[in-house]
């Protein structure tokens, strides 16, 4: 069937047979999409009397917003915070398999590193959009060196670092450059730590607070100096105290500013965080959640011993320790397991769960303009999946880039 030819040559899919996610509810609707981008099918019909070239059946699929994981420290035998001389390599093969657990966009995660290997990695890997050769890359999420020693977990303490008066002169020293940068992870109790989260946020960089001791007043603070997100709440920081809940307590904090969301990470593994933690974060906060695998160069290869940034993994059965230690490094979960296990666990909707893992990352990022929803204008990735939440196909720029062997 034609289009019409004076708005676009590019062809028009439509998705047919299948309930979207679109407005918080699975709706039984057809999906259309051009150049990339969902179309709104009146303006299709009634401006340019424009038709389907392309029927793509569902098969009654759940088509959702492509998954977005702000917290992988890498897969698949890959650790982003390995220094090499193709880091872009390592990227782009965690990228093109995570397309089959739907994930389309992601943050390559450092951990806490010594300067050489932020200077050495960082300008090896630019931001860009995804396509059939993998997940698209939104910028690094650096999680350390400025975090506390006390909860400190996985990260190697001989590289933690404190902020002189300057601030932003120490992330200068540390990292090298910020270009690339979509997130920070810091302790907000380091002294001179509200001024850099202000110039990270001016500069467009989330400001994410963990591995920390802070009380719940130091966690606010940094909140009205401009942090968004908690990294693996409940993980390597204070618990949750009656008379001062730490971290914690930013979940239902009456000191937020008006129109601000806080949102924080959950590893819904079933392993970093117990069932009725889960329920409890999302009963207190549901529109905050965001799922993260906080994946491991493990993630995908058998039980062993693997690399993680500065330090040696062991691989036993779902867990993945410290060598030599019983500390949890990371998880080895897959971005679908995850939505599928909070489902499971919290007891929440389909919709829920589905947004947790791409509307509330793409908000926390400040792109849900674009990702993380089937809004008209949107970026066309997709991940379609069966009642159960498999993954079957998963589309970016409206194009297939993996699809489940029949």
């Amino acid at each position: 069937m034609p289009s019409n030819k004076s708005v676009s040559d590019a062809p028009i899919s439509q998705f047919i047979n299948c309930r979207i996610l679109r407005g918080h509810t699975l709706q039984r609707e057809d999906l259309w999409v051009r150049d990339g981008k969902i179309l709104d099918p009146e303006k299709l019909f009634f401006d340019e009397q424009g038709f389907a070239d392309r029927l793509v059946d569902c098969g009654g699929s759940i088509v959702a917003p492509g998954f977005i994981d702000v917290q992988i420290n890498g897969g698949y035998g890959v650790d982003f915070s390995q220094p090499t001389e193709d880091v872009a390599a390592g990227v782009s093969l965690v990228a093109k398999k995570v397309l089959e657990h739907g994930v389309t966009s992601f943050c390559p995660t450092l951990v806490t590193s010594p300067p050489a290997v932020y200077h050495q990695v960082l300008p090896q890997v630019q931001v860009h959009d995804g396509g059939p050769d993998g997940a698209g890359v939104l910028g690094f999420h650096l999680e350390g060196p400025f975090i506390s020693p006390e909860k400190k977990g996985a990260h190697p303490e001989r590289y933690l670092r404190t902020f002189g008066s300057g601030g932003m002169e120490d992330l200068t020293e540390v990292y090298g450059g910020l270009d690339g940068v979509a997130m920070v992870t810091l302790a907000p109790e380091l002294p001179h730590s509200q001024s850099v989260v202000r110039m990270l946020c001016q500069k467009g960089i989330a400001v994410s607070l963990g591995h920390s001791v802070a009380n719940l007043s130091q966690a606010e603070d940094a909140v009205q100096h401009g942090a968004s997100f908690i990294t693996h709440l409940f993980n390597a920081m204070l618990p949750f105290h009656h008379r001062d809940p730490g971290i914690v307590g930013l979940l239902t904090s009456d000191r937020i500013p008006a129109g601000r969301t806080v949102f924080y990470g959950m590893i819904a593994d079933g392993i970093h965080t117990n069932p009725a933690a889960l329920r409890i974060a999302h009963r207190a906060h549901p529109a905050g959640l965001v799922l993260v695998t906080d994946a491991i160069a493990a993630m995908g290869l058998p039980p062993g011993r693997h690399p993680l940034g500065q330090q040696v993994i062991e691989i036993q059965g779902l867990h993945a320790y410290v060598s030599g230690t019983k500390t949890l490094s990371g998880s080895i979960a897959t971005m679908d397991m995850c939505v599928r296990h909070f489902k499971q666990a919290s007891g929440c909707s389909v919709e829920e769960a589905l947004e947790a893992a791409s509307l509330h990352p793409a908000q926390l990022l400040g792109i849900s303009q674009k990702k993380g929803n089937l809004d008209y204008g949107a970026d066309a990735d997709l991940v379609l999946l069966d009642d159960a939440l498999r993954v079957r196909t998963t589309y970016i720029s409206g194009e297939e880039v993996w699809r489940k062997d029949a």
